[in-house]
């Protein structure tokens, strides 16, 4: 019950196909540790479905459908979860997409819509729930960024990676600016994960193996020094620590969780 108590929010809490993303694995985490969980998906459908999860589990949650890049669907968000629960302790941001290609390849609509989807994003949401947590006195902000933000991958996204390294940036800055407030502010840095949003990205699979997601199962666990892809429940349980009061005295800091890729060289 290391959240018990508290109330959080999970931007994307859905999942795109069935098994685990970090978002879905993040609200349930939250829940069996005694969060009351609002999960927020574009998809209604999906929101359902993990709210449908934690109170089949005897949580609490509560479903709400927004477009995390428009500000106002992120305003109605938070005065839902007002509405529901009357507080707002802990969010978590894990919204984000992929779009191939380098600066030469991607095209302007497609560079602006992963900002607006990865970075936008969680700037509005910070901008409507921080104030929130300045009246209650405190709150966890846990921002899902990615070891593309400071490593080259292999695969051409400079979309991704450039929204995910301002993403570690803003969370610095607004980490220091409302430390004063007992607002913490951190990211986690995903490597290599076997997710949903992964296995229908058919870019990645084009990318790692012309089209074969097995094979480019494969070959994302040969890159990782621990011999495999990390799960949506590693990144859960990172995201846990930070919205937990275990991590009271931490704040501004890039949580890596990849089973030490971005130790190697090449």
């Amino acid at each position: 019950m290391r959240l018990n108590g508290k109330t959080a929010i999970v931007v994307g809490a859905g999942s795109i196909g069935p098994g685990w993303g970090n978002g879905k694995a993040t609200a349930v985490t939250f829940a069996r540790e005694g969060a009351q969980v609002f999960c927020v998906d574009r998809n209604g459908n999906a929101a359902e479905e993990t709210a449908a999860i934690i109170a089949g589990e005897g949580g609490q949650a509560m479903a709400f459908a927004a477009d995390a890049a428009r500000e106002s669907d992120i305003t109605a968000m938070v005065a839902a979860c007002l509405k529901a629960y009357g507080r707002i302790d802990v969010l978590d941001n894990n919204v984000g997409i992929a779009e191939v290609g380098s600066v030469v390849e991607v095209a302007e609509k497609d560079w602006d819509r992963v900002f607006a989807v990865n970075l936008k994003s969680a700037y509005l949401a910070m901008k409507h729930v921080i104030p929130v947590m300045e009246r209650q006195g405190g709150g966890s902000i846990i921002n899902i960024s990615s070891i593309a933000s400071i490593r080259h991958l292999g695969v051409s996204y400079v979309t991704y990676a450039t929204t995910k390294a301002a993403m570690n940036q803003m969370t610095r800055t607004t980490a220091v600016e409302f430390a004063p407030k007992n607002i913490r502010v951190n990211a986690v840095l995903p490597g290599l994960m076997k997710t949903p949003m992964v296995e229908h990205s058919a870019g990645l699979a084009a990318s790692y193996a012309k089209g074969d997601v097995e094979a480019m199962w494969r070959r994302r666990d040969q890159q990782v020094p621990m011999g495999h892809m990390g799960e949506g429940w590693d990144v859960a349980n990172a995201a846990l620590f930070l919205a937990s009061d275990e991590s009271r005295y931490v704040t501004g800091i890039e949580l890596v969780v990849d089973g030490g890729l971005t130790l190697k060289v090449g």
